[in-house]
């Protein structure tokens, strides 16, 4: 039971959470800013996480995840995104490079459209922490 399991518990939100998230160019839905604030409150806890965060296309569930990922970078540690097709890899890719253009994060994409090098420096800069945040397919389960 995770509720019996101890995890890393994230400070609590600071200025520059709070400057990423202004920084979000569109007003949030109320969905959106309730299902942000649980999140981070539930990385604040010392248990693991049992969340699933379920939305319609196009309804901000990208930006809720970013939130989330942002709080854990800023503390050092490395966020994943696993997504079921390399298209949507490549979009996410994107918006994290757009999104998080103002901060020293640094942010790769594996899917079947990297090439062997490539593949080889992200899977090392994961390894030596100089990849915060990678987004990929199944690609990233494999060894």
């Amino acid at each position: 039971c995770r509720e019996s399991s101890w995890g890393y518990a994230y400070p609590q939100d600071d200025s520059l959470q709070a400057e990423f998230e202004a920084a979000f160019p569109y007003s949030e839905t109320p969905d959106q800013l309730r299902s942000a604030t649980e999140i981070k409150q539930d990385m604040q806890r010392q248990h693991p996480m049992d969340r699933l965060l379920v939305g319609d296309v196009g309804y901000g569930k990208t930006e809720v995840a970013l939130r989330a990922a942002f709080k854990a970078i800023e503390v050092g540690k490395q966020v994943a995104f696993l997504v079921p097709t390399t298209i949507l890899a490549q979009q996410h890719y994107e918006t994290m490079l757009d999104r998080f253009r103002d901060y020293p994060i640094s942010v790769r994409v594996l899917s079947r459209f990297q090439t062997t090098k490539q593949v080889r420096e992200t899977l090392a800069g994961l390894k030596d922490g100089t990849v915060d945040v990678v987004v990929g397919t199944h690609r990233l389960l494999s060894k």
